[in-house]
C-alpha cells in the first residue's frame, strides 16, 4: 500500500494542528483514546504484573513468584485488578490527554522539537503522579500477600487510611512514598514521549503496516524507560505496602533498606528483569498500537 510509506505520527500531527489554526483547544479526544488504550491494555498484562510485584516485594524468583500465587488460589490472582483497571484507565486519559493539550499551549504549531516534547511530557507526568498515587498506595497494599487477612478489600483500607488525622491521611495514607512516585512518572512520561514518535516515524519510512512501528516504538520506547527507572519501581512498591503508624520508615530508610535486603547489589535489585521488559514490551506496545489505531480510524472517521 502507498500509503505506508508515510510517517503516521507526524501525518496525524499536522492535520489535527490544522483543524484548529490559531486558536487553543482542548482536545478531549486525546483524553477518550488514552482511556481506551490503557484499559485494554492493562487488562491483558495484569497477570504479568502481578508475579513481578510478588517478586519486588519478597525478592524471589519468577517461579516462586508464581508458586504463591498458586498456593493461595485462582480466586486471589486476580485480586486487586479494580484498582490498577481504574487508575491506568485514569493514567491514559491523564498522560495522553495532559501531554497534548500542554504540548498545543507550548506550540501550536508543529512540527514539536525534542525540549517541547520533553516538558509536555515531564509536565503530565507530575500530573499523572499527583492524581493517580492514591490508586497505586491501595493497589500495592492490596497485591501483598501478607496483608490479606488484615485487609481483605479496598474498603478495608480506605478505612485505615481514614482513621488517621488529617496531615496522616497524605503522608501516611493515600500519598506514602509520593516523591519517588513523582520523579518516576515525571522522567518516565518525559523519555516515553520525546522519543516514541521518532522512533515511529523511522520505522514507517521502511514501509511496514502501519501498526508495526507503532508496536514497535512502545514497546522498545517503554522497555528501556521501565528499566532506567526499575529500581525506583522497586522502592515505591515496598514504601507503599507499609501501613500503620508504627514502625514506617522515611524515604532514606526505605532505600537502606531495599538495597540492604537486596545483599547491596544492583544485579538483586533487578532481579525480575525479564518480567519486566516482557510486561513493558506488553503494555507499551499494546497501548501505542491501539492508541495509534484508534486515532487513525477517528481521523478516517472525520474525513
Amino acid at each position: 500500500m502507498g500509503e505506508q510509506n508515510h510517517c503516521p505520527g507526524k501525518e496525524l500531527q499536522q492535520r489535527t494542528q490544522a483543524e484548529l489554526p490559531g486558536m487553543k483547544s482542548w482536545p478531549s479526544q486525546a483524553y477518550a483514546l488514552g482511556a481506551i488504550s490503557n484499559f485494554m491494555s492493562t487488562f491483558l498484562t495484569f497477570p504479568i504484573y502481578k508475579v513481578m510485584f510478588r517478586q519486588q516485594i519478597h525478592a524471589v524468583a519468577v517461579s516462586a513468584a508464581v508458586r504463591q500465587l498458586w498456593h493461595e488460589g485462582p480466586q486471589y490472582f486476580y485480586r486487586g485488578i479494580y484498582p490498577p483497571l481504574l487508575s491506568k484507565t485514569l493514567q491514559g486519559t491523564l498522560l495522553f490527554g495532559t501531554y497534548d493539550s500542554l504540548l498545543g499551549s507550548i506550540s501550536p504549531v508543529g512540527p514539536h522539537s525534542l525540549g517541547q516534547r520533553w516538558t509536555a511530557g515531564l509536565m503530565s507526568g507530575v500530573v499523572e503522579a499527583v492524581a493517580l498515587s492514591p490508586f497505586e498506595r491501595v493497589q500495592n497494599v492490596l497485591q501483598d500477600g501478607r496483608k490479606q487477612a488484615r485487609f481483605p478489600s479496598t474498603f478495608s483500607i480506605l478505612k485505615e487510611f481514614n482513621s488517621y488525622g488529617l496531615w496522616g491521611r497524605l503522608s501516611l495514607g493515600y500519598y506514602r512514598g509520593f516523591w519517588p512516585v513523582l520523579v518516576r512518572n515525571s522522567l518516565g512520561s518525559a523519555l516515553y514521549f520525546s522519543f516514541k514518535d521518532p522512533i515511529q516515524e523511522s520505522l514507517a519510512k521502511q514501509g511496514l503496516p502501519h501498526w508495526v512501528p507503532a508496536l514497535v516504538s512502545g514497546s522498545v520506547n517503554g522497555t528501556i524507560t521501565c528499566l532506567v527507572l526499575y529500581p525506583l519501581i522497586v522502592l515505591v512498591a515496598n514504601m507503599q505496602s507499609h501501613v500503620g503508624w508504627q514502625s514506617m520508615p522515611s524515604l532514606w530508610a526505605s532505600v537502606q533498606d531495599v538495597w540492604d535486603t537486596r545483599g547491596r547489589k544492583v544485579s538483586l535489585i533487578y532481579r525480575g528483569g525479564s518480567l519486566v521488559i516482557l510486561r513493558s514490551s506488553v503494555t507499551w506496545g499494546l497501548t501505542t498500537a491501539i492508541h495509534d489505531f484508534l486515532q487513525r480510524k477517528s481521523h478516517l472517521l472525520k474525513d
